[in-house]
């Protein structure tokens, strides 16, 4: 299948900046989207922001104009930029990727969590 490793994670006081990694390897063919969503302590997880293959990008309202998210292609690779971090920011961030991999003599489609990683605002 495929694994995503996520990094970059930490405690940041607010105003203050974080720069998330996500990683994707193992036996792929083609990534169609990368995304990041988080999860809040008694909450539903959210879509944070996601990126396609085309380079289209989509964010949630409350991340527009502070978080920026960008695609390496060649190393299978999201990041998040985060800028201007508020206390309500704070939560687990999951990365996610949707694609084909190869199956043995087969291509099937995935999709796939990273295990998450810890951001945390100060205020």
């Amino acid at each position: 299948q495929v694994q995503l490793v996520e990094s970059g994670g930490g405690l940041v006081q607010a105003g203050g900046s974080l720069r998330l990694s996500c990683a994707a390897s193992g036996r792929i063919f083609s990534i169609s989207a990368m995304g990041w969503y988080r999860q809040a302590p008694g909450k539903q997880r959210e879509l944070v922001a996601v990126i396609t293959t085309g380079g289209s990008t989509n964010y949630t309202d409350s991340v527009k104009g502070r978080f920026t998210i960008s695609r390496d292609s060649a190393k299978n690779t999201v990041y998040l930029q985060m800028n201007s971090l508020k206390p309500e920011d704070t939560a687990v961030y999951y990365c996610n990727a949707e694609g084909v991999y190869y199956r043995g003599s087969f291509y099937s489609s995935f999709g796939s969590w990273g295990q998450g990683t810890q951001v945390t605002v100060s205020s």
